[in-house]
């Protein structure tokens, strides 16, 4: 069995899925350029929280001039160790992406910050969050939102180095976040939280990670703010 296989047939071991069960796990998913690294990075501030640190093939990255460390922004392995611990069954989840790298949430890192008694947190894609909402249904998922379709695109724009840049990438980033806020709309469970002003939009996320999990008025009208911003981006070109 090739490791493709291997990922596509992946199951973590019952006690894998009895401490996600156990711990308490908050699972940030938003279109890119929405906020979502920000809004955890004020969250790391805080103590009670911890991030959890997924493991990569992929080779480190810059961002805005500043290299990713090992450990800090993924724990980065080749793809013999990636290999490894799916045959040991080392991970809670585990993907192969479009890119041909390999993403997955290792059971030591839940494993530790459940021992720490920390909230777990992490920013993932909704395949994600589905494999978790899969192992427990107590795991909470929010989904982070731009104020409006415009708002959004001048954001993810200034990303960019020129506007030919940005104009090469958009239409994979257009046909991305459609993808994740259709599949985002089609369940339940999550959270829509706008990230119109960040001190409100940390301490509204904030407050679902503590919470039970119970959904509110608001949870509705970011909802519907999330269906204007799909169809505004299906009509996009």
């Amino acid at each position: 069995m090739n490791i493709n296989e291997k990922i596509q047939n992946y199951q973590p071991t019952s006690d894998s899925i009895e401490l996600v069960r156990k711990a308490r796990i908050v699972l940030l998913a938003g279109i890119a350029g929405a906020g979502k690294d920000t809004i955890k990075r004020q969250w790391l501030e805080d103590g009670s929280f911890r991030d959890i640190v997924s493991h990569t093939t992929r080779q480190p990255r810059i961002n805005n001039g500043i290299a990713e460390v090992d450990g800090q922004a993924y724990h980065f392995i080749d793809n013999d160790e990636a290999g490894e611990m799916i045959d040991q069954r080392d991970f809670i989840e585990v993907k192969l992406v479009h890119s041909g790298a390999i993403y997955g949430t290792s059971v030591a890192e839940v494993r530790a910050g459940y021992d720490d008694d920390k909230t777990l947190i992490t920013d993932v894609d909704v395949q994600g969050v589905d494999e978790f909402k899969e192992l427990s249904s107590r795991v909470i998922a929010i989904f982070i939102l731009p104020p409006s379709y415009s708002t959004w695109r001048k954001r993810l724009a200034s990303r960019y180095q020129s506007e030919a840049e940005f104009a090469a990438e958009w239409p994979k980033r257009r046909d991305s976040a459609i993808d994740e806020l259709n599949r985002a709309l089609t369940v339940p469970y999550y959270h829509f939280v706008i990230n119109d002003d960040l001190e409100v939009a940390v301490r509204a996320t904030a407050k679902i990670a503590n919470g039970d999990d119970e959904f509110n008025r608001k949870d509705d009208e970011a909802r519907l703010a999330a269906r204007d911003i799909l169809e505004e981006l299906k009509a996009s070109s």
